[in-house]
């Protein structure tokens, strides 16, 4: 069985990778979700496995030191917060896809490691666009809405270094190219080497 890809999807806040992820999620029964690893405190309903793995400040430490996050870093100088390079080996090795949500920094530290992930950032048609999404939420004020739009911008910055682009102005178009986007990923060269070889082996025992 070949293995599953790993996919690296980033866009800023208010881009809509959110949603995409969902209707991917929903979609492709294939491809599961990353489980990250946290020092946080579990909340109310959360479960340990399924919406992060619950670790203290010693035990994530520990884990790092042994390589064993794809990528991790320190929230507002509180809680670590981390990819478990376990989980998706062994998601990868049953044939299953991986889906990471992750911010710019993560993704590209990802892909140093994993140089086969395939990453995709997804950004609004404008930035006109992306503020009239951030204040159509409600929840943020004027400086936070500023704040969001800056890092968006130094966020696109780094979006040459992905492999593929999408534009978010329909949810559904946008589903429909990241999903198209995986399924041509499949069919690389570099992961059919195994079929080639089978192919040619057939041919010899003719």
């Amino acid at each position: 069985m070949p293995p599953g890809l790993l996919v690296l999807l980033s866009g800023p806040s208010g881009s809509g990778k959110g949603n995409v992820s969902r209707l991917l999620l929903d979609r492709m029964p294939r491809l599961v979700l990353s489980v990250s690893a946290t020092t946080r405190a579990p909340r109310e309903n959360e479960a340990e496995g399924v919406d992060y793995y619950f670790k203290t400040e010693k035990e994530f430490l520990d884990i790092a030191k042994k390589g064993g996050f794809l990528e991790y870093k320190r929230v507002f100088g509180m809680n670590y917060y981390g990819t478990p390079r376990a989980f998706v080996d062994q998601q990868r090795a049953q044939g299953r896809d991986v889906l990471l949500e992750i911010d710019v920094t993560g993704a590209l530290e990802v892909k140093r490691k994993v140089p086969d992930a395939v990453s995709v950032f997804v950004m609004p048609p404008s930035f006109a666009e992306l503020e009239r999404r951030l204040r159509g939420r409600g929840t943020e004020d004027d400086e936070t809405v500023a704040v969001r739009m800056r890092t968006a911008y130094d966020e696109l910055k780094s979006a040459r270094l992905y492999d593929y682009f999408v534009v978010n102005d329909d949810l559904e178009k946008a589903a429909g190219e990241v999903r198209a986007i995986l399924e041509a990923s499949r069919l690389e060269v570099r992961r059919r080497l195994d079929v080639i070889g089978a192919i040619m082996e057939g041919e010899r025992q003719r």
